[in-house]
């Protein structure tokens, strides 16, 4: 019986690169963010300190993204306007 030979990869990788390149080009959104693997508690106050330095209605504050990791550590992402630099 007969292995089947791999598949081109040349699409996949045009596809990548042409991506990268767009990634590169793509104009900024205006929002800084920042992203934190912290403990549970600790990223309660780091949270509550960015809400806090930087209020949602002013700079559209917000945790963009989350998720729990082992051992109740929670990585998060942070993001607010540009504008409060």
């Amino acid at each position: 019986m007969r292995v089947p030979a791999r598949p081109p990869l040349d699409s996949l990788k045009r596809t990548l690169d042409r991506a990268r390149a767009e990634g590169a080009r793509k104009d900024r959104d205006g929002f800084v963010r920042e992203t934190f693997a912290l403990p549970r508690p600790a990223a309660r106050a780091k949270a509550r300190e960015w809400f806090d330095r930087w209020p949602r209605q002013a700079y559209w504050t917000e945790i963009e993204s989350w998720r729990e990791r082992p051992d109740d550590v929670i990585e998060f992402t942070m993001r607010r306007l540009s504008s409060a630099d």
